[in-house]
């Protein structure tokens, strides 16, 4: 019966104390080497995603070009993502470390190929690996 009793005595004041420790201990994290940031482009929900240095070949980062078949837009299946919303993606990389969400209209995907009706100009460059790290910067998981 002591026993019981000590263990409910103790329950509430450990919550207490574990629950003023997680405060402090969120306030106080910091990620080493963050890959990179995000600069939300006015107007927008999209942001820039900005790598640090060396962080695009930390995460092995890799591009491909958009291409044009008839009067589709073409780019590998890898690139292409949903969001929870249910809009369809791609990440463009205007300039070296800067990668912007690029929403695309999939008509359909055959042989490893992203069939598009619109998308990013033909010749720009689309993300094909990285592109779940890209979003999680993006979407601040983990953060």
């Amino acid at each position: 019966m002591q026993r019981k009793l000590a263990a409910l005595v103790a329950l509430p004041i450990t919550a207490v104390l574990l629950g003023s420790c997680a405060e402090a201990v969120s306030d106080a994290y910091v990620i080493e080497d963050d890959p990179g940031t995000v600069e939300h482009v006015d107007g927008s929900e999209i942001g820039r995603v900005i790598l640090a240095d060396g962080a695009a070949e930390r995460l092995r980062v890799q591009t491909s070009s958009v291409s044009r078949e008839g009067r589709r837009l073409v780019v590998p299946q890898a690139a292409v993502f949903v969001d929870p919303d249910g809009v369809w993606w791609v990440y463009t990389n205007p300039e070296p470390d800067v990668y912007v969400r690029h929403e695309v209209a999939v008509e359909h995907q055959r042989d490893g190929l992203a069939l598009l009706s619109s998308g990013p100009r033909p010749g720009a460059d689309v993300v094909t690996v990285g592109v779940a790290e890209l979003y999680g910067i993006e979407a601040e998981v983990g953060h």
